[in-house]
């Protein structure tokens, strides 16, 4: 059900680590390197994906190496979203991959979210969505496009500081290839086009209602490549594993990257998700269950990490 593991989403992006409690990633790269061994002791073929970095910074990649994490994990990866929140022209991307391998030459790097939102037009998500899949196909291994939904505006994005980031905050809104109401948006029959080779990243809320009409149109456009997570602070909720079982049964006919994240208020140096775990090694022995339970030794067929290395998978 799963064939890779991210450890954490975009822990160099101050909305999803808190870096005032960590301010040189050495709580991160702790966490990395614990999580990273524990999941090799599991399943020893199971894919494991450093937390996807935005912005893309090969220095941030250059301390994280310093600080050992990287020897945990097989696959180093990148967020970018050049027409919503980065500094840099789409046509960029082949640059910003040149950054990362330069400074990490030994590892497969993937693109685990890309997306271009319907903020400002529509006509602007179709360009961006070709756009990208010109410049990124066949430049790396795996591709995911950020995202299938729209996030409803009701239920708010996943940042430390909410509306008080602006319009960058409402982008968070107008990011799928369907809207909140359930209808299409003119670019979901592009994105159709690269469906078998551009995989999809959408987060499924606890119980969430979109779970089934997600699945079926992927299937109907021939996705293959599903990025998406399962979170830690979910696990405190009363019916979780339920939740969690029904969640990575429907997405069996898939090749799921599953992204762990999400600290449990309880849990945390402060109350936030976004807050290092007062014990790193809790955060190890959640994914280590979670591999366990949907992705144990032998449910696998992957490369060794020598191979993986040469083919980027």
């Amino acid at each position: 059900m799963i064939e890779a593991v991210m450890i954490w989403n975009e822990p160099n992006n101050k909305s999803h680590w808190n870096l005032e409690l960590d301010p040189d990633w050495s709580i991160y790269a702790d966490t990395v390197i614990r999580t990273g061994e524990a999941i090799a002791q599991v399943n020893p073929q199971l894919t494991r994906v450093l937390g996807g970095m935005s912005p893309i910074d090969p220095h941030w990649v250059e301390k994280i190496r310093a600080l050992g994490a990287l020897d945990h994990v097989d696959v180093v990866a990148v967020h970018g979203f050049p027409l919503d929140w980065n500094l840099w022209p789409i046509h960029a991307w082949p640059d910003r991959i040149a950054e990362i391998e330069r400074v990490v030459p030994d590892k497969p790097i993937w693109a685990t979210e890309v997306g271009v939102g319907s903020f400002g037009a529509e006509e602007v998500q179709i360009f961006g969505l070709k756009k990208t899949a010109e410049l990124l196909i066949d430049r790396v291994p795996q591709v995911y496009w950020y995202s299938l939904f729209d996030l409803p505006q009701s239920w708010g994005a996943e940042t430390r500081h909410r509306e008080a980031e602006g319009s960058s905050y409402y982008r968070h809104f107008y990011m799928g290839l369907i809207r909140e109401d359930g209808s299409p948006k003119p670019a979901l029959e592009h994105y159709a086009r690269h469906a078998d080779r551009m995989g999809l990243m959408q987060w499924f809320h606890f119980e969430d209602p979109r779970l089934e009409d997600a699945v079926e149109c992927m299937k109907s456009m021939g996705v293959r490549k599903l990025r998406t997570g399962l979170s830690w602070a979910d696990s405190f909720r009363d019916g979780a594993l339920d939740w969690f079982d029904r969640q990575m049964e429907a997405l069996a006919d898939f090749e799921v990257l599953v992204t762990f994240c999400f600290t449990p208020e309880h849990l945390g140096v402060e109350a936030h998700h976004t807050s290092c775990a007062k014990d790193p090694h809790q955060f190890a022995e959640f994914c280590t269950e979670m591999v366990e339970r949907y992705a144990p030794a032998g449910s696998v067929t992957s490369p060794s990490p020598e191979q993986r290395k040469t083919v980027g998978v």
